[in-house]
């Protein structure tokens, strides 16, 4: 069986993020980029499987600049067969990412396609469900447990009121929530061997894909700063307070 994960070039969780001067976005020059972490959990998952005999390939997907080519290598640096690289210059819109991603299911045929819920940068968590749509798929999102056997997968999803049990036929779309697994860290054997591994390019036109941008970003701004908070001496001042100056009550 084949599995087919996508992985997205994020700024690193750890880095605070800063608006441009001109704000039409986010700083990103010279600031460390890594693979977005509900990925990892995503190319952690199919490891696993293909570690316990359920999946023969792992195909990591990335589509932007040449430097995705990077988060590729560290897919297959944790186990991912080979990698595809679909480049692109500027913004991708979900939309975009899952027409690419429905174009190269088609090719592909893989029988599981994983990916993370949502990319820390945008959190637009909306990918997963348009794919799955687009290719007529059954999808299991959120996922913090999944079960394969016999042409299906059950996957516990995670849901406001607590876990949802679904069994989808595959081939099926999954996207992983935080609590599936933790993901290991590449060893330096498995870096250098990746650096070996096959990185196929296939361009959006290849793919029959249009890409364009389909909103516009007006402006970027920073949060207005939080005031810091105060100490009030008891029941009647706060309660002052809250009714003359924050108007709550």
């Amino acid at each position: 069986m084949k599995v087919l994960v996508a992985v997205k070039r994020v700024i690193d969780y750890s880095v605070k993020v800063r608006v441009k001067a001109d704000q039409t976005g986010v700083e990103t020059a010279n600031v460390k980029m890594s693979m977005n972490p509900f990925d990892e959990i995503a190319v952690e998952e199919a490891v696993r499987l293909k570690d316990g005999g359920m999946v023969r390939e792992i195909v990591a997907v990335s589509a932007g600049p040449a430097q995705v080519k990077d988060t590729i290598r560290t897919a297959m640096a944790m186990g991912a067969n080979r990698g595809i690289h679909v480049p692109c210059e500027g913004e991708l819109e979900p939309l975009a990412v899952a027409k690419l991603l429905k174009a190269l299911m088609d090719k592909e045929s893989p029988d599981l396609v994983i990916m993370g819920k949502q990319a820390i940068d945008d959190d637009c968590n909306q990918t997963g469900q348009m794919l799955g749509a687009l290719a007529n798929r059954p999808q299991g999102t959120f996922a913090s447990n999944l079960t394969l056997s016999d042409g299906k997968v059950e996957v516990a999803r995670e849901i406001d009121g607590g876990l949802e049990m679904v069994t989808l036929d595959l081939p099926a779309v999954i996207t992983t929530d935080l609590r599936l697994n933790e993901p290991r860290y590449a060893s330096l054997p498995n870096i250098m061997k990746a650096k070996k591994k096959l990185i196929e390019l296939i361009t959006p036109e290849d793919l029959g894909v249009d890409v364009t941008p389909r909103l516009e970003i007006l402006n970027v701004e920073e949060p207005p700063v939080r005031t810091g908070g105060i100490i009030v001496a008891d029941v009647d001042e706060l309660l002052d307070k809250l009714r003359n100056e924050a108007k709550v009550i």
